[in-house]
């Protein structure tokens, strides 16, 4: 009996946790491996809480496990690998390995840990090309953002060099607590000058989804969002790597790590599947037409 730990950065109810873990555990059993017949796979799930991420790896690399999903970001991975320099990792959603010191380099990793990025920071360029494309007259742009990992304050860098060209002014939002989102938000949607909103991915971000979703609607706010259950939530648009398409190919490493090879020696690999997601609905009571282009560049539109 093989053994398998995942700490995941959601909680055991969101309908983007179970989808991402659900897709791990069906390309696992397709690669012959069972829950309860040739493998035991223990779950932690940490609702994006510090403590509780630092508490569950210390727990999953004590019950010795063959190899664990760092089904999350910076928030899941770093953590694990401060509690071992031995068990591998597969990482299912990390932005820029290297430069956080997960890995050595993408091609030759080098450690115990390797797997999937979730996606360049370049892409918040394209989040706020979206946004201005969907919603031409914004001005100014809230970006919600989780200053407590590296991907955030970068994130909102690139979205802030993009700025100029767009003719746009950007300013942070600092996820922390639902109090502090919705006072941020409400308090940054008083003006009148035409505003947006662009949320940046996170595990915090995801955990507080229908709570932004709600706040934009509410402030009618035209936001872009960076996965697309945010979409299917009621967000207007969502532009993203496809994540339950990561943890699938997560399983692939996972399978061939239980079979000997080293995460060493596995490269990480970049997104191949990018999504765009349209609400329709979301449109109309915002009073926006969606252009044509963006239309037919979907992958997804939801009436």
């Amino acid at each position: 009996m093989r053994r398998i730990g995942v700490l995941s950065s959601l909680v055991a109810d969101d309908a983007a946790g179970k989808a991402r873990i659900t897709g791990f555990l069906q390309e696992l059993q397709q690669l012959g491996w069972t829950d309860g017949r040739n493998v035991r796979i223990d779950i932690r799930w940490s609702a994006s809480q510090a403590d509780d991420i630092r508490k569950y790896a210390a727990e999953l690399v004590a019950s010795a496990p063959d190899v664990i999903l760092a089904a999350g970001g910076s928030s899941v991975v770093a953590p694990l690998l401060q509690a071992t320099r031995t068990v591998p990792i597969v990482f299912a959603t990390a932005t820029d390995p290297v430069a956080a010191g997960f890995v050595d380099s993408l091609a030759r990793p080098g450690g115990n840990a390797t797997g999937f990025m979730a996606d360049e920071y370049s892409i918040g360029g394209k989040w706020l090309e979206v946004l201005k494309q969907i919603a031409p007259a914004v001005t100014r742009v809230a970006v919600l953002r989780n200053p407590g990992v590296a991907s955030g304050p970068a994130q909102f860098g690139v979205i802030q060099a993009a700025a100029p060209s767009f003719k746009v002014e950007v300013n942070p939002l600092n996820m922390r607590s639902a109090a502090d989102i919705e006072r941020d938000v409400a308090t940054f949607a008083r003006s009148r000058t035409s505003g947006g909103l662009i949320v940046t991915a996170s595990g915090l971000a995801t955990l507080y989804r229908d709570l932004i979703v709600a706040l934009a609607a509410r402030h009618r706010l035209p936001a872009v969002y960076p996965e697309h259950t945010f979409a299917t939530a009621g967000g207007l648009i969502s532009y993203g790597p496809d994540l339950v398409d990561q943890h699938r190919r997560a399983a692939g490493y996972v399978d061939r790590i239980l079979k000997g090879e080293k995460p060493a020696d596995l490269p990480v690999q970049a997104p191949t599947k990018y999504e765009l997601v349209i609400n329709l609905k979301t449109a109309k009571a915002l009073g926006l037409t969606v252009p044509q282009s963006l239309l037919a560049s979907a992958n997804d539109v939801i009436e």
